[in-house]
C-alpha cells in the first residue's frame, strides 16, 4: 500500500471510529431521558398487571337485586324490601366499598345482574369485567417514582367491585400499592394507598 493510499484509509477509519461514537452518545442520551424508563435497581415491574383478583357486588335504592359471578350468587336481596340509599351512608361513601370473593383468576363470564330500580322497573344486564379491564392493569393514582419496591406485595390483589344503584351500575378497582413515603406524615402504618376508582359507569 502507498503512503498516500495508506493516509487515505487512516483517514477514513478515523471518520468511521467518530461517527460510531457519535451515535453511541446520541442513543445513551435517549435512553437516560426516556420518560419510560426505569431506574434498574427499583425492583418495580412498570406498568402494575394483574392476573387474579377479588370480587364484591353491593345495591343501594333497589328491590330484588341479584348478582351472579363465576358462578356464585354474591348477592341476593328480597324482592319487596327497598334497598338502603348510597346517601344513607355519608361520607362513608364510596369508600367503605371492598371485595371479599376470591382469588379469582382473570377473568369469568360476565356477571349477570337483575333488579328493580326504586320506581319499580325491572331492569337486566351483563357486566363483562374482562373487557373492562382487558388490557389488565391496575388503576391506581401514584406515579412510578413514588412506589415502594414491594408495589402491591405478595398476594395483595387488586379488589373489582360492582355498584348497582337505582338505575345505574358503576365498576370500580380498590389496589392496595405501597409506597416510598407516609403518606399521613408521623403515621408509619400510612406506607401505602388503596384508592378506590371508578373504571365503569353505566345507567339503564
Amino acid at each position: 500500500m502507498t503512503a498516500s493510499r495508506r493516509s487515505r484509509y487512516g483517514s477514513a477509519l478515523m471518520a468511521v471510529s467518530l461517527a460510531l461514537t457519535g451515535c453511541s452518545a446520541a442513543m445513551s442520551s435517549t435512553a437516560a431521558t426516556s420518560p419510560t424508563a426505569r431506574e434498574p435497581d427499583d425492583g418495580v415491574e412498570w406498568p402494575l398487571k394483574f392476573k387474579a383478583h377479588y370480587f364484591d357486588a353491593y345495591c343501594f335504592s333497589t328491590y330484588g337485586c341479584k348478582v351472579h359471578y363465576r358462578g356464585r350468587l354474591r348477592v341476593d336481596h328480597p324482592d319487596d324490601e327497598l334497598q338502603p340509599s348510597s346517601e344513607a351512608l355519608g361520607d362513608k361513601y364510596p369508600h367503605i366499598l371492598s371485595a371479599g370473593m376470591g382469588p379469582i383468576p382473570n377473568f369469568p363470564p360476565p356477571a349477570k345482574v337483575s333488579w328493580r330500580a326504586k320506581d319499580g322497573t325491572p331492569l337486566e344486564a351483563e357486566v363483562d369485567i374482562g373487557e373492562i379491564f382487558r388490557d389488565e392493569l391496575i388503576r391506581h393514582n401514584l406515579q412510578p417514582h413514588e412506589i415502594a419496591e414491594r408495589g402491591i406485595g405478595p398476594g395483595a390483589l387488586p379488589q373489582i367491585i360492582l355498584e348497582v344503584n337505582d338505575r345505574t351500575i358503576n365498576v370500580y378497582m380498590r389496589a392496595h400499592i405501597s409506597t416510598r413515603e407516609l403518606q399521613q406524615p408521623g403515621n408509619r402504618y400510612s406506607d401505602f394507598r388503596a384508592d378506590l376508582i371508578k373504571v365503569f359507569n353505566r345507567t339503564y
